[in-house]
Parts: C-alpha cells; sequence; structure tokens
C-alpha cells in the first residue's frame, strides 16, 4: 500500500518543490530529477500547450506546472512505471500542494496526455 513516507513520493515530493523553486529563479537546482525535467523543458511544455490550450504556460499556477512537468516527464520520456501510478501520484501531489482544483486540472489534462500518448505498461 502507498504511504506518504514511500521512497518514490519523497522523491517527486522533493523535484515538485525544486521545479516550483525553480519557476522563481530561473537558477540552477541541484535536485537531479528536477534538472532532467528540466533539461527537457521545451518538449514538456509544448504538450502542456496542446492539452491545456486555455491555459497560457505562464498562466497556470507555479505548482500546477512543476507537477505536470514531471508527471508529463514521467510519462513520455522516462516511462519507468506504470502510467495510471504516474497520475495518481500527480493527482496526490496536487491535493498536497496545489489548490482545490488543482487535482482535476492535472488529472484530466494527463488523461488527456495519456489518451493520445501512451497506453497502460
Amino acid at each position: 500500500m502507498k504511504t506518504p513516507f514511500d521512497p518514490r513520493h519523497q522523491k517527486r515530493r522533493k523535484a515538485i518543490q525544486s521545479l516550483f523553486a525553480w519557476a522563481f529563479g530561473k537558477g540552477e537546482t541541484k535536485n537531479i530529477l528536477a534538472s532532467q525535467v528540466i533539461s527537457n523543458l521545451e518538449k514538456i511544455d509544448e504538450i502542456i500547450s496542446k492539452y491545456a490550450p486555455e491555459w497560457p504556460i505562464n498562466q497556470i499556477n507555479k505548482i500546477d506546472i512543476a507537477i505536470l512537468r514531471l508527471a508529463i516527464y514521467e510519462l513520455l520520456i522516462v516511462k519507468s512505471e506504470p502510467p495510471k501510478v504516474i497520475i495518481d501520484e500527480a493527482v496526490e501531489l496536487a491535493k498536497e500542494f496545489g489548490s482545490e482544483s488543482s487535482p482535476s486540472f492535472i488529472n484530466g489534462v494527463l488523461g488527456a496526455v495519456l489518451k493520445d500518448y501512451g497506453k497502460p505498461n
């Protein structure tokens, strides 16, 4: 059973926090996972723009964009975990860090991405 203390969840939490901080400072991050996301940012942001067209990247809540970037990186680039696990984790992070509407927004965008890009592992 998944717990908030699961090492994979903790790793994602730290990456989200680093991506969130990076979004404000545009400096370097020491978090390896966040750095890998940042190095693929152009491709990831293109996908977000396609699946959330009513929300330009710079108008999406910074925590939501951090969660989306990490989840899309894991879904489409790393592909090491089942998509349902990645989406569930992203929704849980949105509940923890985001606004009231964050979980449904994150779930909707990632569900649409998965429908077009991936088949369950």
